[in-house]
């Protein structure tokens, strides 16, 4: 099973931070922020990494190479002409990404979710477009994203809970579209009304690194 890590976005509000650095390769307790994902990945032996890059995207390969230090073949996939969002980042990659249901993870996360559930339930996901790992809602997203039925993905519900970052996607999701700059939100709702998107709620560690707020805390509590 391959995996793909989005860390193609511009870190606007880390700023001034990412004016010199993507934020995925901010240090977290003296480590990029990047390689707690690749080390969680890599524990349960998901070793093929595709990263994709576009904001001072030549400082990935010069920190990470070519993962041989963390037991991994880190490829990368580059977005010469600006972010495409995270729906276009992963066209873009597909070649990469071979013809069967690959991992996805957002490059500022932090969350000890044990990525070795997602290779056993490999098969169960191979009737779905998606499989989404939810979370409790953080203030940033009092309101969630979406609600489980029976696991089942749906826009509607009275309680809603937020996208971790972190899911499971097969490529026909993304058949027949060219590459371009496309937001996954339409590409879920479509799943969702062919009753292919299913999810599941984690309860353990989260954190959205989207601010240096969070980013400060995150690195006191690992550094503890």
């Amino acid at each position: 099973m391959k995996a793909m890590i989005l860390a193609a976005g511009l870190g606007e509000r880390m700023k001034p931070l990412t004016l010199h650095t993507p934020k995925p390769l901010l240090k977290v307790a003296g480590k990029h922020l990047i390689e707690y994902s690749i080390e969680s990945l890599v524990s349960p032996g998901i070793t093929d990494i595709v990263i994709n890059y576009a904001h001072l995207g030549e400082q990935f390969p010069k920190a990470l190479g070519s993962g041989d230090k963390y037991g991994a073949n880190i490829s990368y996939s580059s977005e010469d002409d600006g972010p495409l969002e995270t729906a276009g980042g992963i066209i873009n990659a597909l070649p990469l990404l071979g013809d069967e249901a690959f991992i996805i993870v957002n490059g500022d996360i932090w969350c000890d979710y044990p990525f070795e559930k997602l290779v056993q339930n490999q098969k169960a996901y191979e009737s779905s477009l998606c499989h989404l790992v939810l979370v409790s809602n953080p203030e940033h997203n009092e309101h969630g994203d979406f609600a489980l039925d029976a696991g089942a993905l749906s826009e509607q519900g009275e309680i809603k809970c937020t996208y971790s970052g972190i899911g499971v996607f097969h490529p026909q999701l993304f058949s027949g579209l060219d590459v371009q700059t496309m937001r996954l939100k339409p590409l879920l709702q479509k799943a969702i009304d062919l009753n292919k998107a299913t999810g599941e709620i984690y309860t353990g560690d989260w954190s959205d690194i989207g601010t240096v707020e969070r980013l400060n805390d995150l690195s006191n509590r690992l550094s503890c």
